[in-house]
């Protein structure tokens, strides 16, 4: 039977089949074994084959190929990774200027592996009500680094229903994925989407703020408007998994738009001299911002093929 993984725990799945009917499933155990170097060999979102037993339970017995994947380091184990969701149509980084402050590193290395897995990510900025008079300027340049340089932003307050009609639009008969720090208001939004889904909230701790999560494990919700969302944990950071140090340019369109017209073909921006790059972080540009994240992501590469070597 083939099948859909709409929740995983880590160790039971849920499987719905295109009739719309429902399966507690776990993996056959001979599966876990074959070389997969993932701490999640099946994610929210893949397509499956399975068995049912005499009690019911469904047996995954093979994946389908995915389309593509969002993935990141794994919090205990930081040789492996774990896949977050596959088979994605649009990604959503979920940000807020404050409570919690979202770092520019965050949403770029969100970006950076959108860009990769070929996922389209879309900026979502939420709480935009609680940005003061004295804020906005900010605010705005904040905006005008990802407008520039092509990406889709948009507005929302999920407490004053800004954006969501927007919002809707966008994600209407696709599989979508929200992503974000915890406390930027990622179920609040949902839960405007669809009340009926009704997922659990909390609110930033006073004490750091920081936010508390309450998503545990993925899990897949069919939208009342067409399409599906995938509900994930809150991530602290994500970790650049698999990526080559001379890769990493190439998810940055804004470095990409320069690069060739540096002296050296194969410039990493780093020393090298005549660098259109460098020269377009300095003019303006590029920003400042990115080209840091740029440079934190080639040091990151560097470590890890220390750690593998």
């Amino acid at each position: 039977m083939k099948g859909l993984v709409t929740k995983s725990t880590g160790s039971w799945y849920v499987v719905a089949t295109e009739n719309g009917e429902s399966f507690d499933a776990r993996i056959r155990g001979k599966f876990r074994l074959k070389g997969i170097k993932h701490t999640n060999p099946i994610a929210v979102g893949d397509e499956v084959e399975f068995s049912l037993d005499k009690d019911g339970i469904a047996f995954i017995e093979k994946i389908h190929a995915r389309r593509n994947y969002i993935i990141r380091r794994s919090v205990n184990l930081s040789k492996k990774t774990h896949i977050i969701a596959s088979n994605i149509d649009v990604a959503v980084v979920l940000a807020t200027l404050k409570n919690p402050r979202t770092s520019t590193g965050f949403i770029d290395r969100f970006l950076v592996t959108a860009e990769a897995y070929h996922i389209q990510p879309v900026i979502v900025f939420n709480k935009i009500d609680e940005i003061a008079e004295t804020e906005k300027e900010e605010y705005e340049y904040l905006k005008s680094i990802y407008t520039s340089i092509g990406y889709r932003i948009i507005e929302t307050s999920a407490t004053e229903g800004i954006g969501l009609q927007e919002i809707q639009d966008l994600l209407k008969d696709k599989i979508s994925v929200f992503m974000g720090h915890s406390g930027v208001g990622k179920s609040t939004l949902v839960n405007a989407l669809d009340s009926n889904l009704n997922l659990k909230t909390k609110t930033v701790s006073t004490f750091n703020k920081k936010g508390q999560h309450t998503t545990t494990f993925a899990q897949m919700y069919a939208w009342p408007f067409g399409g599906y969302i995938i509900d994930t944990p809150g991530i602290k950071e994500f970790g650049l998994v698999d990526f080559e140090k001379e890769e990493i340019q190439n998810y940055f369109p804004d470095i990409v738009k320069h690069k060739e017209e540096c002296k050296f073909y194969n410039c990493q921006h780093l020393n090298e001299p005549k660098c259109a790059v460098k020269e377009a972080v300095a003019s303006g540009k590029i920003a400042e911002s990115r080209f840091d994240s740029y440079l934190n992501f080639i040091e990151e590469t560097d470590e890890s093929s220390y750690t593998k070597g």
